[in-house]
């Protein structure tokens, strides 16, 4: 394999957790013998290369000491290029990259369709699958299509009338976020509504579902080479506060990202409840065009069990899942890694611009008339 590298970081809610995890996989290369180039994407949205071998407290006033700022280049000649001497460019000569960036544009498709337009080949989702994943009015209504059972999901803004579902309570979320941050449990529609105007995670677009208190959280991880697999279930484990959802706090600030968050894993679940997951996993992971390694999110109460949502790139690479089912989190990196390089970066295709709309359009003074 050529020489990979780990990007992580972004102008994201999510920026500092994408650190852990872009540290992680890179440590985790480097001591499995894996020569890998580290890119740091800072908060401001300028790119560093940085030691792979970094710990999280060097990023945590900003950008390390002795980085090395370096730009994306797009066009067909584009990459990673950062300064040589005498001032002349240097074209960083790199492999597939390993993107751990969460949330924003790192997630969202923004990232993915700037690597696109460089010729850069990278795990996680394409540009299209990265932003339906990433859109849960979006996702919702795909999966709703899909036959799949999901809880019923609408747009609220400042203007929006009550939902057709019902009354309250609600849970309000942020329509393009990712993990639990910005989201809210409220008691009737005008407390939602107003959120939309106070909260600028929700200015952006904003959500609004049934809040069930009853409902269990369980989760699933999808696999897409050497083939695509499905993890054991997860149900994580709430703090002893009893909180009303599951929590960025919960899910993240335990010291290692997602992973060392409370959980049973396997859960301890009915066995056709666990076959209903991972069958619907499957449907979920086709609908996005799935690739690398994702986090499939469920609700269950009772006989009822609902889609909730899709992260395409887990905390922490959704790894303890996998080590659960016997893979290393280095095999899961190389294996990440490996689809990504035998996967040709997008070329885009121009078939039907041939000048003749524009032979045929004589004067653009004309038009406007």
């Amino acid at each position: 394999m050529t020489r990979p590298a780990v990007i992580f970081g972004g102008p994201s809610p999510e920026h500092d957790v994408s650190i852990l995890t872009g540290l992680q996989a890179a440590r985790a290369l480097l001591d499995a013998g894996t020569d890998v180039l580290a890119l740091y994407w800072s908060k401001t949205g300028g790119w560093y290369e940085v030691a792979a071998a970094s710990e999280a407290e060097a990023f945590a006033s900003g950008v390390p000491a002795r980085s090395q700022p370096v730009d994306l280049v797009l066009g067909p000649d584009g990459g990673f290029e950062g300064e040589a001497r005498l001032g002349r460019r240097r074209r960083l000569e790199l492999g597939p990259l390993l993107n751990c960036c969460h949330g924003g544009p790192g997630e969202d498709g923004g990232l993915q369709a700037a690597l696109d337009m460089a010729g850069l080949r990278y795990t996680g989702p394409t540009a299209p699958g990265a932003a339906l994943a990433m859109d849960k009015l979006a996702f919702g209504g795909v999966v709703q299509a899909a036959g799949l059972p999901t809880l019923p999901r609408e747009l609220v803004t400042t203007a929006t009338p009550a939902p057709a579902f019902g009354g309250g309570p609600y849970i309000v979320k942020p329509r393009y976020g990712g993990s639990s941050i910005g989201i809210h449990v409220v008691e009737d529609h005008e407390t939602a509504r107003a959120l939309v105007r106070t909260q600028p995670l929700l200015r952006a677009g904003a959500v609004l579902e049934p809040y069930r208190p009853d409902a269990t959280d369980l989760n699933i991880s999808v696999r897409t080479h050497p083939e695509l697999q499905v993890s054991a279930v997860e149900r994580p484990l709430r703090g002893p506060q009893g909180a009303a959802i599951y929590s960025y706090a919960e899910k993240y600030l335990g010291g290692e990202g997602l992973s060392s968050a409370r959980r049973e894993l396997p859960a301890d679940i009915p066995e056709a409840l666990e076959a209903r997951i991972r069958e619907s996993a499957l449907v979920v992971a086709r609908l996005v065009e799935l690739r690398s390694v994702a986090r499939i999110d469920f609700l269950w109460a009772g006989e009822e069990l609902w889609v909730n949502e899709i992260n395409p790139i887990p905390g922490a690479l959704a790894k303890y899942f996998w080590e659960q089912a016997g893979v290393t989190f280095v095999q899961l990196l190389r294996d990440m890694l490996a689809e990504a390089e035998a996967s040709p970066a997008r070329r885009f295709d121009v078939e039907g611009a041939d000048g003749s709309a524009l032979r045929a359009a004589h004067s653009i003074a004309d038009k406007l008339a």
